[in-house]
């Protein structure tokens, strides 16, 4: 079988946004896998729910709300139309 390259023109659009983060990126995440959504009587379903996570990176803000406006630029929001900030508990 032959063997075919998908070439992913968003990644320049993302490795371009990335760099405007600069030192507020604390980790670069990654993307994650196949998801699972546990309930609260601990029964589980496969895909993570209508809207699963399908990556993250940690950065630095002095709230929310610039966290939220250093999100604005990202090409995968732009394309997929949504993205969730929140701070972690600890």
């Amino acid at each position: 079988m032959a063997k075919y390259l998908l070439a992913f023109q968003t990644m320049a659009a993302w490795n371009a946004w990335y760099e405007t983060l600069g030192p507020a990126v604390v980790d670069g995440g990654a993307p994650v896998g196949p998801a699972m959504t546990i309930a609260p009587d601990g029964s589980t379903t496969e895909g993570g729910g209508a809207n699963p996570v399908s990556g993250y990176t940690l950065i630095t803000a002095d709230s929310l709300a610039d966290a939220l406006a250093k999100s604005k630029g990202c090409p995968i929001r732009r394309a997929e139309g949504a993205s969730r900030s929140a701070r972690p508990s600890r």
